[in-house]
């Protein structure tokens, strides 16, 4: 596999880019080598600037389930472009876009659109303490909620890839607030509220943990969360950014059978756009500015153009067969499984929907301590092996492969055939 242009681009980053990157997950620290830079996309193809070409199993961390390219997506912000870039003003896509996404999470009477899952999660935070009249916020150990001060600890996924167990940065003021409960640990919960009664303004959680890999917690657990949190009066937000439409036109609230207070939403709902959006009740909702005094602007908020990229994409996941989609979840879960054991190596694999992660340890992985116990050397010379046989996955035992809804049967085979290839390549390495 040649890879001069990319080294070359990656030397010139450098000297004008932070560690030559826009975001730590794009590094390779945990991989070695110097990052791909990628050039194009079509459908589940991508290629770099050395011309390799490659499936892709990263979806640009998520936001392109149909894949790259789709010729109904791209024709939408085509025709949105020809009428501007962006107003400031309200538009008909926005309307378009909240009813639709109201029709995906029935529960939600409102929705605020803003530009990132980040951003949704911040404001979700104020807007729960606002409500609430409290100010302490649970978070669980290894859940990703953004780069937003109040979470940016015990936070998993570019966090645990680096060693950072939170950021610089973050005064302790930012995060006195803020405590720690263990993923899929109820009584982690119930020991928090129980020792803050009438503190806790909310619960912040992944239903679906994708940035310690993927993390699907027990139904009990979920459900007794649920229960807990009414009776104490704790505001329940539940993040959807990666869980969203991953395992049906809809979020992962419903597979627990519960619902959230506040919703937080991001990447499917812009399909490659920068989106992100919050939602609840109207009683919650209407705290928001102009309605109340909750505080929350954005100039591009609700930018035309990617209201018209993330309603195509809405639009064409509502024409998907989800249930497929399960079944490629399921179908690379087992070529994983049975591959890595032909070739003598330990791995555990979890997945949700389009949501898969190979974990190289020995240990069934529930929580950020068995996530912890991976061997992150083997799996660096595992995502080389996958880079040399055509397979592009995130440069990190921690991130989720987000499978692209489109991926055709006959494209299917080829990904098994590549994930084999991988698994013999580093079974040779290892004896």
């Amino acid at each position: 596999m040649q890879l001069e242009q990319s080294k070359q681009l990656f030397e010139r980053a450098s000297k004008s880019l932070v560690g030559g990157v826009n975001s730590p997950v794009r590094a390779f620290n945990s991989v070695g080598g110097n990052p791909l830079f990628i050039e194009r996309g079509e459908g589940v193809h991508i290629y770099d600037v050395d011309g390799n070409e490659y499936i892709d199993l990263i979806g640009s961390y998520g936001p392109l389930i149909l894949g790259h390219a789709h010729p109904k997506v791209t024709a939408a912000v085509q025709a949105a472009i020809q009428k501007s870039f962006t107003f400031g003003a309200s538009t008909l896509g926005e309307v378009e876009m909240a009813e639709l996404v109201k029709e995906a999470f029935p529960q939600l009477d409102k929705v605020r659109f803003v530009n990132s899952g980040t951003e949704a999660i911040l404001s979700a935070i104020r807007l729960a303490r606002a409500y609430s009249g409290k100010t302490k916020i649970v978070k669980f150990a290894g859940c990703y909620h953004g780069h937003t001060d109040a979470l940016l600890v015990a936070a998993g996924s570019g966090l645990m890839t680096m060693g950072i167990p939170s950021s610089a940065g973050v005064p302790e003021e930012a995060v006195k607030d803020t405590m720690i409960a263990k993923f899929n640990n109820i009584e982690s919960v119930k020991a928090i509220i129980e020792a803050n009664k009438g503190e806790i303004a909310a619960v912040f959680i992944e239903p679906v943990a994708g940035n310690m890999g993927v993390v699907v917690p027990e139904q009990a657990f979920m459900k007794e969360l649920r229960e807990i949190t009414q009776e104490n009066n704790i505001l329940l937000v539940i993040d959807e950014v990666m869980t969203g439409f991953r395992h049906k036109f809809g979020g992962a609230q419903d597979f627990f059978n519960i619902q959230a207070d506040i919703t937080c939403m991001g990447k499917v709902i812009g399909g490659g756009m920068p989106v992100g959006a919050y939602g609840a009740k109207a009683e919650i909702m209407d705290m928001v500015a102009p309605l109340g005094n909750v505080y929350q602007a954005g100039t591009l908020s609700g930018s035309p153009i990617a209201m018209a990229c993330g309603l195509a994409t809405l639009r064409e996941l509502k024409q998907q067969d989800y249930k497929r989609a399960d079944l490629l979840g399921k179908r690379i879960k087992a070529c994983l499984e049975a591959t890595a054991a032909e070739a003598g190596i330990d791995v555990k694999v979890n997945q949700f929907g389009l949501m898969v992660n190979p974990f190289f340890t020995t240990q069934e992985v529930t929580d950020f301590d068995t996530a912890s116990s991976c061997d992150t050397e083997l799996f660096g010379k595992f995502f080389w092996a996958m880079a040399e046989a055509g397979l592009y996955i995130p440069p990190s035992q921690f991130e989720a492969w987000f499978l692209p809804i489109t991926i055709t049967d006959d494209e299917m085979e080829v990904v098994e055939e590549r994930i084999k290839k991988a698994f013999q390549t580093i079974s040779g390495h290892n004896n």
